[in-house]
C-alpha cells in the first residue's frame, strides 16, 4: 500500500478548494492532461470526472468516481485505468497548526494492477505521489499567495498618483 504525506503551507480549506474542483484534477494528478466532471456534483459521493492520459499520439480516456466524501476532511476515489483495472485513492486532510497535512493512500482494487502489484510497482506509485503532492502544494500555496497579494496590488494601483509620471 503506497502511503505518502506532505505538509502544505495553507489551511485545509484552501487545499479542499482545489480538490473539490473537478476541472482542476488534471492540474495536480500526475499523468493526466484534461479533466471534466461528467456525473453528479463533484466531489460528492458517486460523482465522476473523466480524464485524459496522453500516450504519444493517443489519448486514453478514463474515469474517477467518488466513493466517499467528507467535506474538507477526506476524499476516497476509485480511479479506472482501462486494462490496468481500478485503484482506490484516499486523500486525508489534517489541520497541522495553521497548515494542512495531506496524506495519500493508494492501492489497486481490481484488474491487472492488483495482480501485478509488487515492490517495484509500489516504488513507482511513491514517486508519482511525491510529484502529485508537490503539484498540489504548489497550486494551493500559489493561490493563497496570489489572493493575499491582490488587495495590496489594488491598493497600490489605486493610490493617489499611482501609475502617473
Amino acid at each position: 500500500m503506497a502511503v505518502r504525506h506532505r505538509l502544505i503551507k495553507v489551511s485545509p480549506s484552501a487545499v479542499w478548494a482545489v480538490l473539490a474542483d473537478g476541472h482542476r484534477y488534471a492540474e495536480w494528478v500526475v499523468g493526466t492532461s484534461h479533466s471534466e466532471p461528467v456525473r453528479g456534483q463533484w466531489p460528492h459521493q458517486d460523482a465522476a470526472i473523466r480524464f485524459q492520459v496522453p500516450l504519444g499520439p493517443l489519448k486514453l480516456v478514463n474515469e474517477t468516481v467518488v466513493r466517499r466524501c467528507e467535506e474538507g476532511v477526506g476524499l476516497e476515489l476509485e480511479a479506472h485505468a482501462g486494462a490496468l483495472g481500478t485503484a482506490r485513492i484516499a486523500i486525508e486532510l489534517r489541520p497541522w497548526g495553521e497548515h494542512c497535512l495531506v496524506i495519500v493512500d493508494e492501492h489497486p482494487l481490481q484488474g491487472a494492477g492488483g495482480r501485478l502489484h509488487n515492490v517495484g510497482f509500489e516504488a513507482l506509485i511513491q514517486m508519482r505521489h511525491r510529484t502529485m503532492l508537490a503539484r498540489l502544494a504548489r497550486l494551493c500555496e500559489n493561490e493563497v499567495r496570489e489572493a493575499r497579494e491582490a488587495p495590496r496590488q489594488a491598493s497600490v494601483q489605486g493610490a493617489p498618483g499611482a501609475g502617473h509620471a
